[in-house]
């Protein structure tokens, strides 16, 4: 720490998981497969869906732009996380940690905006079929798309710069390995119950209102799903949404007992073990989940398979297996 003016913190020490070395070392190697695996995964779908015509629909888009989103969601903390584990001094700069703050919720957000498009697309796929191609046209996929992505990286930038203007005059120990609003707000010299209670009440009302969302779509989809006469029928929807549903429940089952009140006297290890769930594991699962439920992209990445050890073109890739 070096004195300047008001502000004496111009670096944090990020605890991560302490333990000995050894065990530091081990869990650098668990989390390294872990998250080579995660691009791995989420990249072959991101793969598959450019490569493969047939998944050129807006379901596929938006699943793909969700496995994009994923990986770089994973690169806002496992990287300076696996730094750490090799490190001695566990340090960040505090300029370095509210960037990390601020891309690590942004593509949080975006996640909570990509699921409710996911399971808008379903309903309409499902209750409005007739009228799914002229309303959900590719053009307003992206267009949607984007828009998640642009409003969820304008949510926070005003509560972190007003975070960043508290006095932080030490200690500068952060029991964590990223950068989150309590133990940051925690290390504030003063208290700040306005600031906590806005990224509470902003926080509570992105996470509630698109999992209702979410909630409200999929009501709708169970009602139409229960009328369709043939039992085929019935399973192919379900297992259209299963994956959909498995997913927004990893996600919004442990975001939801972080965010509302980030200062709420969480135990320090339970903190860590939930934001390490839904910030690193689900975007491994995630692919696990989508491909094995989903039959067309078990075939698109059963053809990247192919491609990979045949050399074939794309255009053949593209157009199925050869004759």
């Amino acid at each position: 720490m070096n004195v300047s003016g008001v502000n004496t913190v111009t670096e944090f020490i990020l605890l991560s998981f302490p333990c000995s070395r050894e065990v530091q070392v081990l869990l650098f190697v668990l989390f390294s497969v872990s998250y080579v695996l995660t691009l791995m995964g989420n990249g072959a779908i991101v793969f598959a869906v450019k490569l493969d015509h047939r998944l050129h629909t807006p379901m596929y888009t938006l699943l793909a732009n969700f496995s994009f989103l994923e990986m770089c969601y994973i690169n806002t903390t496992v990287p300076n996380m696996l730094r750490n584990f090799l490190s001695e001094t566990k340090t960040i700069s505090f300029t370095a940690c509210f960037l990390q703050f601020y891309f690590f919720f942004s593509m949080g957000i975006t996640e909570t905006f990509l699921l409710p498009l996911m399971a808008f697309d379903r309903y309409l796929a499902i209750c409005r079929p007739l009228h799914y191609p002229t309303i959900m046209s590719s053009r307003l996929c992206m267009n949607l798309v984007g828009l998640c992505w642009v409003t969820a990286f304008l949510c926070y930038p005003v509560p972190i710069y007003f975070i960043t203007q508290l006095p932080f005059c030490g200690p500068n120990t952060i029991d964590h390995f990223v950068c989150d609003p309590g133990p940051l707000l925690a290390l504030s010299c003063i208290p700040a119950p306005g600031i906590e209670l806005s990224c509470s009440i902003l926080s509570s009302l992105i996470i509630f209102i698109t999992f209702f969302f979410i909630l409200w779509s999929y009501t709708l989809v169970l009602r139409a799903v229960l009328r369709v006469p043939s039992a085929a029928g019935r399973r192919k929807a379900f297992s259209t949404c299963g994956s959909h549903l498995a997913v927004v429940s990893l996600f919004y089952g442990t975001i939801m007992m972080m965010y509302i009140n980030p200062t709420s006297g969480n135990p320090a290890g339970i903190h860590k073990i939930v934001t390490l769930l839904y910030s690193a594991v689900t975007p491994l699962v995630n692919p696990l989940i989508y491909s094995l439920r989903n039959k067309d992209m078990k075939t698109a990445l059963r053809k990247i398979q192919m491609f990979t050890k045949t050399g074939q073109s794309k255009q053949e890739l593209m157009s199925g297996p050869r004759s």
